[in-house]
């Protein structure tokens, strides 16, 4: 019968002992013959000894790892098993990701169009209508103006985003349950830019040569509107430097701002203008000693048009009667619908149809003077009676009357008298003294500076332009840029 597996282990572990006792008891014996009988070479005895120890050894080794293996428990079999598990919930379907899309408008295209191309409801378009503020600014879009549409699925809108000036952007957040509005602040970095330009052909061409949008080219024409006449007295070589504003988000451009400072050499003459804010808030244009160039009337109210016919009281051919008449004042030619805007200060004396004149204004400012518009096709807002200010429009060129063409008839009187509107002498404001004068040069020195940098420039660039001209068109210009540069050495000086 097989014996259990711990009685054989107790079998090997017996004889292990045994033998170890065995192999100790002869090792002593081989110790005290060798000490007794050992003179330097072993007897048979010894070497009948060491070999039974050796062989008792042998067995030890032998046994031993089979005893060790006996101990070893067996490992017990694995087995693997499927067990069933509980099935997974069905997950929601995925909410759509955002997906703006950014739209530039073009002349022509409103909100409306924009849901339609885009294929949004009409409904989504009156609820953000609804929204404060929106209606205001979505209705009255223009040309170049920018929306974001969050449109994640086709005909679905989840937000809309326009800007509510340079430095908000509002979004709405569109949901079916209503509408969220977040104000975006995008704050705007201001620079001061500085630019000049030559005049070849037209004001307009060396001001976009320059860099200059149309909208600053205009305010500089507004700003030295009282002493030069744009449309009459410029001439190919007068130049201009502006100093001006520059408003950048992220790294950027947005747009231009207002000018700062600027200087306009005409006919060998230089003009300054520079800004200035009062301590009450008030901002003008002062030339360099502080005086205000607004004088009591503008040269031109009308912008940037040619001359058809000008003053003159000894008689010309009249265009439509066939002979000769006095001619009172200046006709400026432009465009139907052109801004009329009254030359100075004052109160509307009379509005309405007279003769020749067509539909007619006459604005009384004062001290006996009087200013008369005529050919209107329509008047502005202001009636008999009622008080305007310098540059406000109040009317729109037209050829109503006896006219051959669209153009502005001006008149400019004084107690009765007919005058020349180019040519009449304009009373000058008074200049800023004390403490005024002294803020108005530390507001300006940085301006200052850089007109008189942008103006050495100018010179280098006529003088290439000087080169390039026929000798005796060389020598005049040659005596233009001298002049101006002697006045531009005093002004520094």
């Amino acid at each position: 019968m097989d014996q259990p597996a711990h009685s054989i282990g107790g079998t090997h572990q017996h004889d292990s002992v045994s033998l170890t006792r065995s192999a100790k008891s002869w090792a002593k014996r081989l110790d005290a013959a060798g000490s007794e009988n050992f003179r330097g070479r072993w007897s048979r005895e010894h070497w009948m000894l060491a070999s039974m120890f050796a062989t008792m050894g042998a067995l030890v080794v032998a046994i031993v790892p089979g005893f060790t293996n006996a101990l070893h428990t067996p490992k017990a079999a694995r087995a693997t098993l499927a067990l069933s598990l509980p099935a997974l919930p069905q997950s929601a379907s995925a909410t759509p990701v955002d997906n703006w899309q950014l739209v530039r408008l073009h002349k022509g295209q409103t909100l409306q169009s924009l849901f339609a191309d885009l294929n949004l409801p009409a409904a989504d378009m009156q609820r953000i209508l609804a929204q404060p503020g929106a209606k205001q600014i979505l209705s009255h879009l223009h040309d170049g103006d920018e929306l974001s549409f969050n449109v994640p699925t086709p005909g679905k809108l989840r937000g809309l985003r326009f800007n509510k000036d340079d430095a908000t952007r509002i979004e709405l957040q569109v949901a079916d349950d209503g509408i969220r509005s977040i104000a975006l602040q995008r704050p705007l970095e201001t620079r001061m830019e500085s630019t000049s330009g030559v005049i070849e052909n037209s004001l307009y061409g060396a001001g976009q040569k320059a860099g200059l949008s149309d909208a600053s080219v205009t305010q500089m024409a507004k700003i030295f509107s009282y002493d030069i006449d744009m449309a009459q007295d410029l001439q190919p070589g007068d130049s201009f430097q502006v100093v001006y504003e520059d408003y950048w988000r992220d790294g950027q451009r947005v747009r231009t701002g207002d000018i700062i400072a600027a200087s306009f050499d005409n006919n060998g003459k230089r003009y300054f203008a520079y800004r200035y804010t009062h301590p009450d808030g008030k901002t003008e244009f002062v030339d360099q000693d502080g005086t205000p160039l607004k004088k009591s009337f503008m040269r031109t109210p009308v912008e940037f048009t040619r001359i058809s016919s000008g003053f003159t009281l000894a008689g010309r051919m009249h265009p439509i009667l066939g002979y000769m008449r006095r001619h009172t004042g200046v006709d400026y030619a432009a465009p139907t619908g052109t801004p009329i805007v009254a030359a100075g200060d004052g109160k509307v004396q009379f509005e309405g149809w007279k003769n020749g004149y067509g539909n007619c204004i006459i604005v009384d400012h004062g001290r006996g003077y009087t200013t008369l518009y005529g050919h209107m096709s329509r008047y502005g807002h202001y009636h008999v009676g009622q008080h305007v200010d310098q540059g406000t429009t109040i009317g729109y060129v037209g050829m109503t009357g006896m006219a051959t063409g669209p153009h502005l008839h001006y008149e400019f009187r004084i107690n009765g008298e007919y005058h020349n509107p180019l040519s009449v002498t304009m009373p000058k404001p008074l200049p800023l003294t004390g403490a005024a004068l002294a803020s108005f040069r530390t507001q300006n020195a940085t301006a200052l500076a850089q007109l008189n940098r942008m103006q050495v420039l100018t010179h280098q660039v006529l003088a290439q332009k000087v080169l390039a001209q026929p000798a005796s068109v060389k020598k005049a210009m040659k005596r233009q840029i001298m002049a101006s540069a002697r006045r531009s050495h005093r002004t520094r000086g």
